[in-house]
């Protein structure tokens, strides 16, 4: 499945996460299997130190460049000159010559930092270096804040969303601004098998027959949000994979949500420790 982006690029809805995934051969292992299982999305990071692995991985599956879907993020802000530099670095170790979609990986908490980053997106979105670009992490105000001086909305917004932080409120604002939305961390850092949630989701995944996992995933496409669930393990990988196929009912879907606490297993991103706070 693929949701088109405000720019007509088609995005597939799944695909796999590759936060905290050892560089070398875990990394490399782990994304082959995933493109030999079906996923034609990988998302990675220059933070997460494993792009030459992800790019690995790719030019040995033997899948055309086009049939392939590659996120990667911003590691930090700095000045334009180091920030270009460091993607053109971000190609060299993916072995390719354009990203389907970058990424802001934080916010700033100086706006003005915000927008000179995204001004050198604009310009390698210009240039076709990039078929899409957009932000990690940024709440309402950091987006509405890029807007004083942006000529392109994101097309993305990659946020923390699971059943424990169902980010609906923020979804409604991305949808009325023709933002997509992408879940990273979708379980919870295991807390889908804990409390309340695996309560609620154990419930559903019996009647489907499935895990909570695929419950998690199958609840966040139906939400037309996008999905990256992280998994190592070949068998899980496949079960993710599978996720797709489930059809949850309303009264599912309405179920999770309500398992919503607001709760954060991540950083916040207004209280990170990433730049200067504004007076």
């Amino acid at each position: 499945m693929n949701k088109k982006l405000s720019n007509g690029v088609l995005m597939p809805t799944f695909g796999l996460g590759t936060f905290l995934v050892e560089a070398g051969d875990k990394t490399y292992e782990t994304v082959l299997h995933a493109l030999k299982t079906g996923y034609r999305h990988i998302d990675t990071a220059q933070m997460y130190r494993n792009e030459h692995s992800v790019g690995d991985a790719i030019k040995d599956s033997g899948i055309p460049r086009q049939e392939i879907f590659i996120t990667t993020k911003q590691r930090g802000h700095s000045t334009p000159e180091n920030m270009r530099k460091q993607f053109m670095e971000s190609l060299e170790k993916l072995k390719t010559d354009y990203v389907d979609l970058y990424l802001i990986h934080w916010p700033n908490h100086d706006k003005k930092v915000n927008q000179t980053t995204w001004a050198l997106f604009e310009a390698l979105y210009k240039e076709g270096k990039v078929r899409a670009i957009g932000v990690s992490n940024f709440q309402k105000h950091h987006i509405i804040d890029l807007y004083e001086t942006a000529t392109i909305k994101p097309m993305v917004n990659q946020v923390e969303l699971h059943p424990g932080l169902s980010q609906i409120p923020l979804q409604a604002f991305l949808d009325h601004e023709g933002i997509a939305t992408m879940s990273y961390g979708p379980f919870m850092k295991g807390g889908i098998f804990e409390g309340i949630w695996a309560e609620g989701l154990s419930k559903i995944a019996t009647l489907h027959q499935c895990t909570i996992p695929q419950v998690v995933i199958a609840w966040g496409l139906v939400r037309d949000i996008l999905m990256i669930p992280k998994s190592v393990t070949p068998a899980r990988i496949e079960e993710n994979y599978q996720a797709q196929f489930i059809t949850l009912s309303d009264v599912e879907i309405k179920t999770i949500n309500e398992l919503n606490r607001g709760k954060r297993v991540y950083t916040d991103p207004d209280n990170s420790p990433w730049g200067p706070y504004q007076p």
